[in-house]
């Protein structure tokens, strides 16, 4: 196994949510936690994503890991940590399935062009999520990060229709020719720090063209899109970029550009001069 780049790494078998309990931890013995410590369950069976949604996931199949982060970095950059962590998930599970991946806004990792047209997703399926949560440790901002990857499920594993795992990725590039041997969650969250702790790195030195590898990779760019915004009504229009904050821009069909700062994407289909 790859020597892990994270600070502290701690494991158990089983637990209802990673990210409850590494917060939890954090706010009783915060020293113990430092920047870049880890929570890892072999088995996860109340992990939660956005809007509340939970999930389970069949035992010792999938990565489910929540990472604290203190980072130095405050005002409207803070938000670009969940993109940040997606591009490592991505760029991670790209190299070692060697399949084509992208981002779809704000939280999610995807297999491009895999699968048979479905509603919303297109050929795209999902492989891993991200969901970011502050945690404010002693007036000073923290940043739980919970990461769930599709490692090894088999496709009636899969709790969805637009759900996909890295191993049913190399499978398909196994029958493409390219022989696939089989991966573990520890390998899978291996390749995540090594792709993490750089792009925090550069992300706390604001490097710009970071922003520009984020919007490279991002699948929502240039599709039509409807934007699910919590509280309020649905946004629809072609995604043309990201904002100075992480935001996705909407060209609506009146012209105006409007702003989504939160929100689920749906995928309809590529528009005919977006920037993908």
């Amino acid at each position: 196994m790859t020597e892990l780049s994270f600070a502290r790494v701690e494991r158990v078998a089983r637990t209802g949510s990673t990210s409850t309990d590494l917060r939890q931890a954090v706010q009783e013995d915060p020293p113990s936690w430092p920047h870049l410590s880890v929570l890892v369950a072999e088995h996860q069976d109340a992990g939660r994503g956005r809007l509340g949604r939970s999930w389970d996931t069949p035992a010792g199949t999938a990565l489910t890991a929540s990472v604290l982060v203190r980072p130095g970095v405050v005002g409207d950059r803070l938000s670009w940590i969940t993109l940040v962590a997606g591009l490592a998930v991505q760029r991670a599970v790209q190299h070692l399935t060697g399949e084509r991946t992208g981002l779809k806004w704000p939280n999610d990792v995807l297999a491009l062009d895999v699968d048979e047209e479905i509603d919303d997703w297109g050929r795209d399926r999902k492989v891993a999520g991200i969901l970011a949560e502050v945690a404010p440790l002693y007036g000073k901002p923290a940043v739980i990060l919970g990461i769930g990857v599709n490692v090894a499920q088999s496709a009636d594993q899969l709790p969805v229709p637009w759900a996909t795992s890295m191993a049913l990725m190399r499978n398909r590039g196994e029958a493409a020719g390219a022989p696939a041997r089989a991966l573990d969650a520890e390998e899978v969250l291996a390749a995540i720090g090594d792709e993490l702790v750089p792009l925090l790195s550069r992300w706390e030195d604001d490097d710009p063209t970071l922003r520009d590898e984020i919007a490279a990779v991002c699948a929502s760019l240039g599709r039509e899109v409807v934007v699910q915004r919590p509280g309020g009504a649905p946004l629809a229009g072609v995604a043309e970029g990201l904002g100075p904050d992480g935001s996705l821009l909407v060209r609506c069909p009146t012209g105006e550009l409007a702003q989504a700062l939160a929100g689920d994407v749906l995928h309809a289909r590529r528009a005919q001069s977006g920037p993908l």
